[in-house]
Order: structure tokens, then C-alpha cells, then sequence
């Protein structure tokens, strides 16, 4: 059994992929080619935002949205501190401060009382300036943004969604990408929607935004890329990526379907014995991991691995206990997201599973 099953859906679009691939070999435009325009526009028109915007990686569109808000040293950025740890360096590598946020213990996403908190705590400290808050949609469920954009609008804060897991989540029907200011995804291959290699993109409806995010991601572009009127990195989606994304994007729907058939499959089987996702009412999930909680997760996975299922622990240690982040470690306590670093574990999860 395979925790992500690419190749059995490889093999079930393979046709569509190879010959999507076959046509950027013959027109030979590897880098910025029409299935990168292609793909941006059906990317907007699918998320419900005017301009979606490509890019190399997921962690690239997370400093491309930094950049474009001018986010930068002596700013406080909130974000949770049981995720990925691309959130919080990507604030860090514009030399700003992530402050980090205890986790809601049924949903995994950021807990809104504890954000709340931990802003008055900056803004009663001093030290640095709030400029931000990125919530993330951890496992493909979206954070709660109808609380989050009341705390956004109370304390002038702009709101970056990390929808890097959520692609394909919606709340009352507004999907994952088009929340807050600006929003982010990654193309990684494990994630809901995934290419073959690395690639990212941009979400936003301020043409401002665009504009600076389509500057920065091509060195800081003016009017042609030998007009530099701003530093900005080199972030480009490859072609090729682009037109097997594509044809992933078409499947996409019915593989979302697939996978809300198999977590619901697994609450059924498996809701008397752990502890499940939480779903809010109106709210549904991409389910880029289905994970649930155990006291005895060490003897789980033994009886797992012994049947021949794989599984995976996301995440073991939260941000506030990294190396990385030891020198700004003391921030308050997030009993919550330790516990779920201690219980959490992630079972197979993909479009392609049997019942």
C-alpha cells in the first residue's frame, strides 16, 4: 500500500500527461512557455481570485507574498507553531520575526484566542511592529478566516494564507486561495494538487499585488527582464511543470471526491478507536493528510506496519522548538500544539484509494 499513490494516478492520466509533455518538447519554450499562462488563468478561474501567479516552489510563494507586502526587519508576522517549517522561515528570510501561535486541538489550524493574545503581547512589548498573520490550512482544511479577518480588521493586520495543504478546501463555498490579502500554495508532489518536481504560485485580487509578486518573481522585472527596477529572486515555473498540472487540475474534482469518500471511510471505521479530523460546519477538506491522535501512537504504527500500511508523523516538533528558532523560543506555552506534535499521526491518503 502507498501512502500517496502517484503512480497509479500517473497511470490513469498518463495518456493526457505525455502527450501535454510531448507538446512542450516540440514547441521547446521551457521556461515561461503558454501552458504557464494557461495554467495561471484556469488557477485563478478555479480558486475565485483575478490573478494567480506562478512560481518555483511553495516556499518562494510564501517570500514572494512577504516581498510584495513589504514585510521586513522589525515586523512581527503570527503563525502557528505546529506546521511545515517553510511558514515561519520565509518570514524570517525578510529578516522579520515569526511569532508563533498555539493550535486549535481539533481542527490542527491556528487558534484564534491564542493569536488574539499573543498580538496584545507584541503590541504591549513593543519590540517589534504587527504587521501580519499567516494562517495556515493544515491537512487541507481552511483556517477559520471569518474569526481571523475580525482580529486582522481590530489590529490593522494584513492576512497571507498558507493554503500550501488546502488547495481545494472551501468554506460556504469560497475555496481555499482566495482568503485575506494574499494567498499561497505549493505544487509539491504529495500535495492535493502536485506536479512532477517543485512548483508554487501566488493568489491575490489587488492588481497592485500582482504586479509586484510578476516583478519580483522574474529579478525584479520593469517593463522586460533587462529593466530591473527592484530586487527580487528567480522563481519561475518550469513549462513542463506547468503542463502536467494541467491535466491534474482537470482530474482534480473527481480526485477530491476520492478522497472525501476515503476520509469518510475512515471516520466510520476508525472514530470509536482515536481521535479524528474535526470538520466545522460549513467548511470542507482538500484532505492533503488524513490525521488523527493517539496516547499510544508508537504501538499504532507497529500494527500498522506490521499489515503493510505506511504512515507518517506531521509534525513531530513544532517551530518553537527549533534550532532555528531558539533565540526568539520564548514566547509562552502552546500546550496545544505540543500535544498534538506528541499524538498526531497521518494514515495513506490519496484519489486512488479502494474502499
Amino acid at each position: 500500500m502507498q501512502f500517496i499513490d502517484l503512480a497509479a494516478q500517473y497511470s490513469h492520466l498518463k495518456t493526457k500527461i505525455d502527450g501535454r509533455i510531448q507538446d512542450v518538447l516540440n514547441h521547446g519554450a521551457y521556461i515561461m512557455g503558454p501552458e504557464v499562462y494557461e495554467l495561471e488563468e484556469k488557477l485563478a478561474d478555479y480558486v475565485g481570485v483575478k490573478h494567480a501567479i506562478s512560481c518555483a516552489n511553495g516556499t518562494d510563494a510564501l517570500s514572494l507574498a512577504m516581498m510584495s507586502l513589504d514585510i521586513k526587519a522589525g515586523d512581527a508576522v503570527f503563525c502557528p507553531t505546529f506546521t511545515f517549517f517553510a511558514t515561519a522561515e520565509a518570514v524570517a528570510f525578510v529578516g522579520a520575526n515569526p511569532i508563533f501561535v498555539d493550535s486549535d486541538i481539533d481542527t490542527y489550524n491556528i487558534c484564534v484566542v491564542n493569536l488574539e493574545k499573543q498580538i496584545k503581547h507584541v503590541m504591549s512589548e513593543g519590540r517589534y511592529r504587527p504587521r501580519a498573520i499567516i494562517a495556515v490550512d493544515l491537512f487541507g482544511l481552511p483556517a477559520n478566516y471569518p474569526e481571523i479577518e475580525v482580529l486582522a480588521n481590530k489590529y490593522n493586520l494584513k492576512i497571507i494564507e498558507d493554503a500550501a495543504q488546502g488547495f481545494g478546501g472551501t468554506i460556504h463555498g469560497k475555496r481555499s486561495g482566495s482568503f485575506g490579502d494574499i494567498a499561497t500554495t505549493s505544487f509539491f508532489p504529495a500535495k492535493p494538487l502536485g506536479c512532477y518536481g517543485d512548483g508554487g504560485a501566488v493568489f491575490t485580487n489587488s492588481d497592485h499585488l500582482a504586479d509586484l509578486v510578476r516583478s519580483f518573481r522574474v529579478h525584479g522585472k520593469g517593463k522586460d527582464k533587462y529593466d530591473n527596477v527592484r530586487i527580487g529572486m528567480n522563481s519561475r515555473l518550469d513549462t513542463i511543470q506547468a503542463a502536467i498540472l494541467l491535466e491534474k487540475l482537470d482530474a482534480f474534482p473527481a480526485e477530491l471526491e476520492a478522497r472525501n469518500l476515503a476520509a469518510n471511510n475512515y471516520a466510520s471505521t476508525l472514530g470509536t478507536l482515536v481521535k479524528t479530523p474535526i470538520v466545522p460546519k460549513g467548511y470542507t477538506s482538500s484532505w492533503a493528510q488524513y490525521t488523527i491522535q493517539s496516547d499510544d501512537r508508537a504501538v499504532l504504527i507497529e500494527k500498522y506496519k506490521k499489515k503493510g500500511i505506511p504512515t507518517a508523523i506531521y509534525y513531530a516538533k513544532c517551530l518553537h522548538k527549533q534550532t532555528a528558532f531558539r533565540h526568539i523560543a520564548d514566547q509562552g506555552d502552546f500546550p496545544n500544539a505540543e500535544e498534538l506534535s506528541r499524538t498526531v499521526l497521518s494514515l495513506p491518503m490519496h484519489g486512488y484509494m479502494s474502499a
